[in-house]
């Protein structure tokens, strides 16, 4: 049985193959139309996910679509009836687009369909499920339990903005539901938007500016309980009551009324130029603090609902890693498996395996391991793909045919203080790259984070880097056990690795607060000694694992900056010439494409800037 999930039409659309069961390939729209959070209906990863199974669209019993859009519908038109007269710009520029794309969304997706493959016969079976039952589904199928506590937590659905289940064999059960207008995800969206940042993109931005808010700041404390008693009613359940005289996203064209934020914070909303200031900060910390108690009273309840030993999560706020780092460290659960693609992309996953585990009654596969592979569900290349690039752009490479001598050698250079582009095997599914598609340096450089930041991301200064690193080394640095595949848990660093703090500390600014040096891998420790971790299996990424390898016996430490090989505003690359192109364009030395090793020969006259110029045409 084929099935195919599609995920599209509001942001990061996607598109997953489900092959008996098994989740064959997955991959994002916007990796191969290189237009970022693409919503598109995915032509172009439809094709992949077929040409990655040797199948044709005739060959799918069933396309399955990540939510119900009359259900959706039906919540727009309810909520603009409930607060007229407001809302009618927003409701007149809504209904032409709800009308010609996705009130007829079976037209659509059919010709979307026709137009991945032309000989699209038009029988496959569309199926609906519902939004947060495809991110339970894409959470607890894949997950190694045999049953578990589901909650799925995001903006919102078609109502359903927050749900606890059950998972037990091939079946999910619904137990409990928020709905809108209440919703975690966009409160915190709402915070997102006050402090400058763009809604449905720039949540994990705020989440890395929320450390540099000072915890022992009595602006904090006021700022988190002025949240409370005004912004939202919290309850012990998880729960929440948004106060909508402060909010406009129901019926607006924006996320809050800007002058009633600005009389309860004391200040405007920041515009995205404006420089950040602690009290920004400060209000970062407050709400990222509400949203992880919000986060632990939900796992609470979910416990006493299901009484399981497991969690498995998915939705957008699921992507927060600083708060799963703190529900993992309480323990309310024994083990937690969290979707990598939580956010509206792994919808296609979660379809697909709802309508084949669900809809068609089939037995689950259960083997006790990770379904997802890693996330390593996307396009590879060929060594001819590569060369293809190389005879293009009369560029020059060395082949080092032995995995040993290439690691040794990539090892070496990144202990010398290079920035390595790393493209390697099947692209990973999901926000993250988690070492096929990553950029790669050495963490111990005090001046690596700032280097990588401006020179090689162009982004902001205060954005952090995450670790990839062998699983005892999350073992001896951070005192992780268990593994930590997807980059989804934020952790302390160990007292025996940080660095004491300046007396006047907390009177620095927040950029000179960045470049203290704070543990002997100071380009990964955020300012709250945390770090995002990944862990690497060798049976995963074998490469990897052995590159690890090479550069502990260089260095000490089987650690690695990753951060996505991309720039700002851009997607994650997916095929060799994206690769190429983001190595020249950026201040990168090293790009390593399979076998292929790429060096970058900063010569007066041949230097990166003019790079630049050749490559764009300018």
């Amino acid at each position: 049985m084929n099935i195919l999930g599609i995920s599209c039409y509001y942001h990061d659309a996607a598109a997953a193959l489900v092959v008996d069961g098994h989740i064959v390939a997955a991959a994002q729209e916007e990796r191969f139309t290189r237009i970022k959070h693409d919503e598109r209906f995915p032509v172009h990863a439809v094709r992949y996910c077929l040409d990655e199974a040797g199948l044709s669209i005739n060959d799918i019993d069933y396309v399955a679509f990540y939510d119900k859009p009359l259900l959706k519908f039906e919540r727009l038109l309810e909520t603009y009836y409930a607060f007229s007269p407001k809302g009618w710009l927003s409701f007149m520029r809504a209904m032409p687009v709800w009308i010609k794309e996705k009130v007829f969304l079976k037209d659509n997706v059919r010709k979307g369909l026709k137009e991945a493959d032309e000989n699209c016969n038009g029988k496959q079976k569309l199926l609906f499920p519902e939004h947060h039952l495809s991110h339970a589904a894409s959470a607890f199928y894949p997950s190694p339990y045999n049953d578990a506590a589901i909650l799925t937590i995001d903006g919102v659905g078609e109502w359903c903005t927050t749900s606890i289940s059950k998972g037990e064999g091939n079946s999910i059960t619904a137990l409990k539901e928020l709905h809108f207008p209440h919703s975690v995800g966009l409160l915190y969206s709402a915070f997102t938007y006050f402090l400058g940042f763009k809604v449905n993109s720039g949540e994990y931005k705020l989440m890395g500016l929320a450390p540099y808010g000072n915890p022992q700041d009595a602006q904090t404390q006021q700022f988190k309980q002025t949240i409370l008693d005004n912004i939202c009613t919290v309850y012990d359940d998880g729960s929440l009551f948004l106060h909508q005289q402060y909010f406009t996203y129901a019926t607006g064209l924006r996320m809050v009324n800007d002058g009633k934020w600005e009389k309860l914070f004391g200040f405007p909303r920041k515009k995205e130029d404006e420089p950040l200031q602690q009290h920004h900060c400060n209000l970062a910390l407050a709400i990222q603090q509400v949203t992880e108690d919000i986060v632990l009273k939900l796992a609470r309840t979910a416990k006493q609902l299901t009484g399981s030993n497991n969690l498995c999560m998915a939705g957008g706020v699921a992507l927060n890693c600083v708060a799963n780092g703190k529900l993992q460290e309480v323990g309310i659960f024994d083990n937690i498996y969290i979707q990598p693609a939580a956010g509206d992309a792994g919808g296609a996953v979660g379809a697909a395996l709802a309508a084949y585990h669900i809809q068609q009654e089939q037995p689950r596969i259960h083997t006790g391991t990770d379904a997802m592979h890693a996330a390593y569900l996307g396009i590879a290349y060929e060594d001819k793909d590569i060369i293809k690039t190389i005879n293009k752009y009369k560029a020059e490479a060395t082949h080092i045919e032995d995995s040993s001598l290439l690691t040794d050698t990539v090892a070496k250079e990144i202990a010398d203080g290079k920035v390595v582009g790393w493209f390697q095997g099947r692209m990973e599914f999901g926000p993250r790259a988690l070492g096929h598609r990553s950029i790669l340096a050495d963490p111990r450089n005090p001046e690596m984070q700032k280097k990588l930041n401006i020179k090689i991301k162009f982004r902001e200064g205060f954005r952090p880097f995450a670790p990839l690193m062998l699983q005892e080394e999350a073992a001896r640095l951070f005192g992780l056990q268990q593994p930590s595949p997807y980059m989804l848990f934020v952790h302390p660093i160990k007292e025996a690795y940080r660095k004491p703090l300046p007396s006047n500390y907390h009177t620095l600014s927040l950029m000179d607060k960045l470049y203290v040096q704070r543990s002997e891998l100071p380009a990964i420790t955020h300012i709250d000694f945390s770090a995002r971790i990944q862990t690497v299996a060798e049976k995963d990424n074998p490469m990897m694992y052995q590159l690890l390898h090479a550069f502990k016996k260089l260095s000490g430490y089987g650690v690695l900056i990753n951060t996505s090989f991309n720039v700002r505003g851009e997607p994650i690359v997916c095929n060799p010439n994206d690769a190429y192109a983001c190595f020249m364009e950026t201040d990168m030395d090293v790009l390593v494409m399979g076998n292929f090793v790429f060096y970058k020969n900063l010569q007066p006259d041949n230097d990166a800037t003019k790079w630049r110029r050749q490559f764009k045409g300018d």
